[in-house]
């Protein structure tokens, strides 16, 4: 095998004169540029796995969540997140969280939410 060549002191030049305090900062200014692309793409990006798995952690069943999923998806609010539509809904009829989901199931309108979401928008 190949010795590495030793370019530590080269590498470490911009570091050598910080102090503990000034590498601690330097290092979380680098974090926040390593992360803040992750997070936009978090904000922007979702799909329908992600979605149904917001709706578990919300007390939904699998077959339950993935149904939501599905006619979120038919009415073109997936954008705003599953769990969202169902908080909106549930607030909106004043209902728990999974009786509104249940409800959304039965009903399948989402009228009056898009309309809320339409709004929110403009």
């Amino acid at each position: 095998m190949k010795a590495r060549k030793d370019d530590f002191e080269q590498r470490r030049k911009h570091l050598k004169d910080m102090s503990d305090q000034d590498l601690k900062t330097y290092f979380y200014k680098l974090l926040d540029e390593m992360i803040d692309p992750i997070l936009d793409l978090a904000y922007t990006h979702t799909s329908p796995s992600i979605e149904r798995s917001v709706l578990l952690r919300m007390g939904f069943s699998s077959i339950e969540a993935k149904a939501i999923v599905d006619l979120i998806l038919e009415n073109n609010l997936i954008e705003h997140g599953a769990g969202h539509v169902v908080y909106k809904y549930a607030q909106k009829h004043q209902l728990n969280m999974r009786e509104a989901g249940l409800k959304l199931l039965e009903t399948h309108n989402l009228d009056d939410i898009k309309e809320d979401f339409k709004h929110a928008k403009a």
